[in-house]
């Protein structure tokens, strides 16, 4: 989870092909109407982010092969981290992924072909409500780095729930 330029898609697809996960881009179930609202450099309200968070739950609850996965999403608000853990039907763990918003800033500057406005970083720092229960990792050191904490705290998420269930 994180603000946009932090990395979540680009160390989630890498994560979830070193782990043989699957993998799961939030973004993909935004609605056209959301979609043309960041594009406009609108913000989302949680009104637009309600059935957006329900085609994710059920994208992730009807997920095959069924097995762990990796969810990229930036989940930044409590309603949205509720409906998720409410919804859906596995167990969830967060991980933040932040930056400094200069870095930030020059990522989202970089980046072709996304539908976020680049504008609407600021929305999103001020949105971001921080979850007590996150594992935060720094998202300013390279992508090996980012991937190998990230990947490393998947493994320990998983020992946890191999040695929960043996």
């Amino acid at each position: 989870m994180g603000v946009s330029g932090t990395g979540k898609s680009t160390v989630g697809g890498a994560v979830a092909e070193e782990l043989s996960l699957t993998f799961i881009e939030a973004d993909d179930f935004h609605s056209q109407h959301n979609v043309q609202k960041m594009t406009g450099g609108t913000p989302l309200t949680d009104e637009d982010r309600g059935p957006w968070v329900e085609a994710l739950v059920a994208g992730i609850n009807a997920r095959e092969p069924r097995r762990d996965a990796l969810v990229a999403c930036s989940a930044l608000t409590k309603f949205v981290r509720d409906r998720l853990r409410a919804g859906v039907a596995d167990p969830l763990h967060f991980i933040l992924l932040t930056a400094d918003p200069a870095i930030l800033r020059q990522r989202l500057a970089e980046r072709r072909r996304h539908f976020m406005h680049p504008e609407l970083l600021g929305s999103q720092l001020a949105a971001l409500e921080w979850p007590a229960d996150a594992i935060v990792i720094d998202a300013s050191a390279s992508v090996e780095a980012v991937c190998a904490d990230v990947a490393n705290c998947i493994r320990n998420f998983l020992g946890d729930a191999n040695d929960a269930s043996s």
